[in-house]
């Protein structure tokens, strides 16, 4: 059960990593810079670096999610991000900023509903990050 608890959390994730960095990088680069700088907590070197360098390291969490490979790094990573990302909408919804989210590029507005798509997303990876760093049990002793 754990196994396939697992699969499911991985592929999950991984579609959703894979569709964001998709989505992202089939535009220009500069129109996520100007969603994320919607925010305003970056100066405008960061903004301009993380517009370039997050959709492939969403990517390439993607793929990792998807393979198995470095599974733990790769659900604390994803479970970091995601922390962040809700932390971040969190506080412009409450300020009542009317911005893009830019989860999935440009076009989605936060609100409640991306709120509690973006929380599940969190749960998720937590209990993804939760059972790979959880052994499995034995196997009973034959008596």
């Amino acid at each position: 059960m754990r196994r396939w608890l697992i699969l499911v959390l991985r592929v999950l994730l991984a579609a959703v990593f894979l569709y964001a960095a998709y989505s992202k990088l089939r535009q220009s680069w500069l129109l996520f810079a100007m969603a994320i700088d919607a925010y305003g907590l970056l100066p405008q070197w960061a903004v301009m670096t993380l517009a370039r360098v997050l959709p492939w390291c969403e990517l390439v969490l993607g793929i990792l999610l998807l393979t198995g490979f470095w599974l733990r790094q790769a659900a604390i990573a994803a479970s970091a991000l995601l922390v962040v990302f809700f932390a971040v909408m969190l506080r412009s919804y409450a300020k009542g900023l009317q911005i893009n989210c830019a989860c999935f590029g440009l076009g989605e507005a936060i609100s409640l509903k991306t709120l509690v798509r973006d929380g599940a997303l969190l749960l998720s990876s937590v209990a993804l990050t939760a059972l790979a760093f959880r052994r499995a049990p034995l196997p009973a002793k034959p008596t």
